[in-house]
C-alpha cells in the first residue's frame, strides 16, 4: 500500500506522519518511510539543491525536471521495491506536488507535467493521499524563521499552491482524503485514520492499489 502527505509547508505534514506511522506500525504494518525530495543519495543531493538559497537561479520547467529526476530515483530505488516486498511505504509529498507547485501555482501546462510524471514514475501512484489543508497565512505562522527558496515565494504563491491542492482533491476524491489542519494535533490525528479506514473499507480497494 502507497500513501502519501501532501499539503502547504507548514501545515503540519512532519508531526502527522510520526504519528500516523507510529499507529501503522502498532497495527502490524511493515513500514518504508520516505520523503521528496529525499530518501535516496541522489534525492538528497538534488534537495540541496531545489531548496537551499544560492547563487544558481532554476527556472520553473527545470525546477519541474529535477523533482522528476529525484522521484524517478526515489521510485526505482526505495518505493516499488518496498511495494513489491509487501511493505506499506508513507512518502512526505508525491508527483501531486509537482502537478501544484510548478503547475497550478507555477504555470507550466498541467498536463505536461502529467506526462513527464507518467514517465518518473513508472506509472506508479499512491492509493491514498492526505492533504493537509491549511490557510497560507496560518501556514507561515507555523513556519519557522529560516524558509527555503520555495517557501520564500510568499503569499500569492501558496495561495495558488493551496487552491491548486484542493482543485486536484475535488477532481479525485476516491484517491485524495481533505483534512482540516486548523484543528488540534489529535483531531488531525483522527481525521488522518479515520479516512484512512473510510479508504480501507471502499469495495475494490481492500488493499490498496499502485496503478
Amino acid at each position: 500500500m502507497f500513501l502519501v502527505f501532501e499539503g502547504v509547508d507548514g501545515a503540519g505534514k512532519s508531526t502527522q506522519i510520526e504519528r500516523f506511522c507510529d499507529s501503522l506500525a502498532a497495527a502490524g504494518h511493515e513500514l518504508m518511510r520516505c520523503r521528496e525530495p529525499g530518501s535516496t543519495a541522489l534525492g538528497e543531493r538534488l534537495r540541496e539543491l531545489l531548496l537551499n538559497h544560492g547563487e544558481t537561479p532554476i527556472g520553473m520547467r527545470a525546477e519541474m525536471l529535477i523533482y522528476m529526476a529525484a522521484r524517478a530515483q526515489l521510485v526505482e530505488e526505495v518505493i516499488a521495491p518496498a511495494l513489491a516486498a509487501g511493505k506499506t511505504v508513507v512518502s512526505d509529498r508525491f508527483l501531486l506536488s509537482s502537478v501544484v507547485y510548478q503547475g497550478h501555482a507555477g504555470g507550466l501546462p498541467i498536463d505536461e507535467i502529467r506526462a513527464v510524471g507518467a514517465v518518473a514514475t513508472s506509472g506508479v501512484r499512491p492509493d491514498l493521499t492526505f492533504l493537509l489543508d491549511l490557510h497560507p497565512d496560518d501556514a507561515v505562522r507555523r513556519a519557522g524563521d529560516t524558509p527555503d527558496r520555495i517557501e520564500s515565494r510568499g503569499g500569492p504563491f501558496f495561495r495558488k499552491v493551496r487552491d491548486g491542492f484542493l482543485s486536484e482533491a475535488a477532481a479525485d476524491p476516491d484517491r485524495v482524503a481533505v483534512i482540516d489542519a486548523a484543528q488540534s494535533v489529535e483531531d488531525v490525528q483522527q481525521s488522518i485514520m479515520n479516512a484512512f479506514q473510510r479508504h480501507l473499507g471502499t469495495p475494490g480497494h481492500p488493499h490498496g492499489s499502485t496503478t
